[in-house]
Order: structure tokens, then sequence, then C-alpha cells
């Protein structure tokens, strides 16, 4: 039976948003504020509203307390004031205090849990007459005969792992609308063929990514100070690779805790996941968890472009807002009120015209993308190395981004070297094996994860004969090393040689694969609805 043989059903919406996220639920929002006659959808892969919401997070308010006014008078469990800030440089051995960024000001923000305030957006939204559909992946754009965008298809449920429907087969509907909003957060899967078929990249540099690692942890009475935010660059990672963390100090004796790597980074040897449990390990953040308990951890990636990166924001029939389009600011390590920004001023735009032309020339005159200009060099600089990048925020920060230069990004994957042309620092990994997770399989067990067994694996390598061969000759197989979850593994093959395995049951939907794998061969797919890492507490 052929996908196009199939008969789906179809469900109608003026406006079908992909993404339950803060900018796709903000959009939602705002437009049955503006026009409650409008009928609108937002499709979430996640099981619940929340269950794959994963970020730092510390919020800048403003954005979100001029959408809905009301959140402050029940916020979610986890949302604690921002009272101080900390900002040190790590040696091995030591940890040194510098002042602290302007753009690392938190005053008058929140640590807040993304996984909780996701579903107190979606009740608000679904009060006004949104559809909120949970546990249903967009598997592809639908387009009409004039190529525009006219929705998406629903991955089908109880596909067989050959691919064939099984005895619960049941074909996903399509969804159609007279416009769609992609929201679907960092490395969208439906996005990454949008912007490629419609070149909204021509004129952007290439987008670039961080891997960011989070875990919660519960500690004995009186070591957390609630609403303390503490970031740190230097150890474990080497002065040419670019990584920082951020501790985030909430209610309860518990803590954020939390590492960011480059995805530019070059040594073929660099593993994200042990650097971070390598920065737990430091004498000054293992004296604040030991003896503690780890309760949640996760992994994502972060696309970290910035200005230069950001991708054409309209199509025919679709928009794209949020992380899909690339709105963190690196600097602030924030990018929850951009997320809200776009999605209002999205859903602001279709009112207003009924449709999507314009939005692009709309976004850029916006607050959001002048917020983005202002600090465009910050992270191209630390590709020159740490002392260079400090320097050049030191002088984007005086000069308040008016720089006359406009520094490049590079695509993430060709700047990983060839075994032969790198060498690569001692690091010493087995200093991460005192701290849990001890491992990455550990690791998935924090994360919630769920995927059937029997499904297809979503992750799609185009050429596995590369792995055993030439990858392993040329780069040491650093799938085994990038993926923060034990998805890839080399095996024996039974006749001497290696094969790939892919774990994808383990998977945490980072997405690091679809973007650091040296030969582009990864295809990062959205398994069935509802599977995946579970962050609803997180």
């Amino acid at each position: 039976m052929s996908a196009n043989s199939i008969e789906r059903d179809q469900m109608e919406y003026d406006v079908l948003i992909v993404g339950g996220g803060p900018a796709g639920l903000s959009c939602a929002i705002r437009l049955k504020q503006l026009n409650a006659d409008l009928t609108v959808c937002v499709l979430e892969k996640g099981a619940a509203i929340g269950a794959q919401a994963l970020s730092g997070c510390v919020m800048e308010p403003q954005p979100l307390d001029k959408l809905l006014p009301e959140w402050r008078n029940s916020p979610p469990e986890i949302c604690v004031p921002a009272t101080r800030d900390e900002f040190s440089l790590l040696t091995k051995k030591r940890a040194f205090r510098i002042i602290t960024p302007p753009q690392m000001n938190n005053h008058g923000n929140f640590i807040v849990s993304l996984g909780q305030l996701t579903p107190y957006m979606a009740a608000q939204a679904e009060a006004l007459g949104v559809d909120v559909i949970a546990g249903f992946a967009a598997a592809m754009a639908l387009h009409d005969d004039a190529g525009a965008v006219v929705g998406v298809q629903i991955g089908d449920m109880g596909i067989d792992k050959d691919g064939k429907p099984g005895p619960n087969f049941a074909p996903g509907p399509e969804i159609r609308a007279r416009t769609t909003v992609f929201a679907e957060g960092s490395r969208g899967s439906i996005t990454k063929t949008l912007i490629a078929k419609y070149s909204l990249d021509a004129d952007s540099s290439p987008q670039t990514f961080g891997l960011g690692f989070k875990e919660m942890w519960q500690l004995p009475e009186g070591r957390v100070e609630p609403g303390l935010i503490q970031h740190t660059i230097g150890w474990p990672v080497d002065r040419n690779t670019y990584g920082g963390s951020f501790l985030y100090h909430i209610n309860d004796n518990r803590v954020y805790i939390g590492y960011v790597a480059g995805l530019d980074y070059k040594d073929p040897r660099f593993k994200p996941f042990e650097a971070f449990q390598q920065f737990k390990n430091h004498p000054s953040i293992k004296k604040l968890l030991d003896g503690g308990e780890l309760l949640t951890y996760g992994a994502r990636t972060i696309a970290a472009g910035g200005y230069q990166s950001l991708p054409k924001v309209e199509m025919p029939g679709a928009m794209l807002i949020g992380c899909g389009a690339g709105l963190v600011n690196v600097p602030k390590v924030k990018g929850v009120h951009q997320a809200v920004r776009s999605g209002v001023l999205a859903a602001e735009h279709v009112v207003e015209t009924g449709g999507t032309a314009g939005f692009d020339a709309r976004f850029r005159a916006s607050p959001a993308m002048d917020e983005l200009r202002k600090v465009r060099n910050f992270k191209p600089a630390f590709k020159k190395g740490l002392w260079f990048g400090l320097a050049n925020g030191g002088l984007e920060t005086i000069t308040g981004g008016r720089t006359p230069w406009t520094l490049k990004n590079k695509v993430d994957y060709k700047q990983l070297q060839r075994l032969d042309q790198y060498t690569s620092p001692d690091r010493d990994w087995i200093a991460t094996r005192e701290l849990k997770p001890r491992d990455r399989q550990a690791a998935v067990y924090f994360a919630g994860n769920t995927h059937d067994d029997a499904q297809p694996a979503h992750l799609k390598v185009s050429d596995t004969s590369i792995c055993a061969d030439q990858c392993a000759k040329e780069f040491g197989n650093p799938c085994q090393n990038f993926c923060p979850a034990g998805v890839y593994e080399m095996v024996d093959d039974g006749a001497g040689g290696k094969r790939l395995q892919i774990n994808a049951s383990n998977c945490v939907h980072c997405k690091a694969c679809d973007i650091k794998d040296p030969y582009g061969i990864i295809t990062w797919t959205t398994p069935e609805g509802g599977s995946g890492p579970n962050y609803s507490n997180f």
C-alpha cells in the first residue's frame, strides 16, 4: 500500500500552528484575541503540551505580560524571581569570578519551568476556542498545485519495523489551513525541508547550533539560594571550543544545572555529554551537588546563529516563528521572550493582512530583530577563540552593537576536522564517572523517554556503508560522540567488521545528529506522535 493510495480524513482550519511551545501558543492566543471567529488549531507532537518543552529557562516577562497580563496571578509551580547573578571563568581546579556582562543582568526576570508554563498557555488558548491537539506529529507539509503550503499530514500510526501497516494501523489525517505557522523549535523537521524548498536561507549565513543539556537536582537543605543565577565559561572545553554552563537556583532546595556546547567544534573526539559530566565534577560544582539527587535530565539543540543566520520567515501559505526561525539571543542565553514576540507578531500580521505576504519585512523591522542585530557578532567571534570572543563581546557591549561589520557563520558539520588533521587535548573523560548519570543510557532513563520499539527507526541514514568504512577512518564515527543518548553504536557485523546499529528508542529528540554528521547523511524525522522524552515536570 503506497502513501498516496491511503484514504485520509481531512480537517480544515483558518490557521494551523505546528508546535505547542511558547511561540505557537502565543500565536494562537493572539489570533483569538484579535478575531474570535477564526478557527485555529495547535498541533503538538509530544504526548502532552509541555512534554517536550526544554529550556534553561530564565524568561524576560514583558512580552508575556503584554499577551497574558493575568499570568502572574497563577504562575507555574516553578517560577522564581531572579535575585542576583554570578559569572565565572573556570580552570581545571578553580573558579574565578569576573564581571557579569550587562546582557546577563537578570533583574526583573523569572526562572521558570517551560514544561509547566506551556500547559498554562495552552489552557488560555483553549478557553479562547483554540483546538490544542497533542500526541500527533506532523510528518510532512502539504502543497497546492501552485506550490503554496496548505497544511500538514499527520504521521501514520501503527507502522511496523518494516515500514508496513501493522494490525493497529491508523492513517494520519490531513490538517489543512489557509495559513500554516511553523513553530517546531530548533531544527524542525518540516521547517528544514521548507527552508530548502523555498530557498529561504539564500541570503543568510548558515544556521549554527549549540547542544544543550539540562538537569534538575534535589539538594540538601541550605545549599540553594532561590533566585541565584550562575553562568560559567572555560573548562572543561579548550579555548578553541565554545561552551558554557548555567545554574539556576529554584524553590524547594532544587537547582537547574545545564551546559551548552557549540556544535561548530572541530575536534572529532570531543564528547559533549561527557564534557557536561566533567563540568559537574569541577570542585566548585561538585561541592554543590554532592549528596544531592538527580531528578530529571534532558538535551536538545539550540539555534544560535542569530541575526545573520535568520532565514526568510515567510513563504506562500506559511510562516516561521520562534526557535525554528533562529531567534535565540545567545549573549542573554534566552529565547522565550523572542518566541512570544514572534508568535504575537505573526498573529497580528495574519489578522491584518489575511495572509503571509510581507511578514518577513515586518519581522525584520520589529524589536525582536533589532535585539538580534545588536548582538550579531557575539557568537561568531568565539570561533577565533575564547579570548578573542570575550574581547569582542566587550566591544559589542560598549558600542551597543553598532560595529560596522557583521561576522559570518559557517555550517557546523563542515567544521569537524579529520582524525589525522586534529590533535585533541587530553580531557581525562574518566573524571565524569562520579556524579549521576554516569553514562548516556542512564541519562535516557531520567528523560522519561518512551518509544514503541515496534515502529520504524525515525533516524534515517541514507548510506550506512559510509559509517563502517569511510567515516570510521576519517572521523572515528563521531555520531557515537555527539549523540547524548547512545542512539548510534558501531557493533560487530558477524563477519569481522563493524556495522551501524541505531538504538532509536533512546532518542531524546535533540537533533544533534541531523546537524553534526560530517557527511550530512542522517535525517531526523518525527516518530509516532507522543513518542520521545517527557519533561512536563521539568
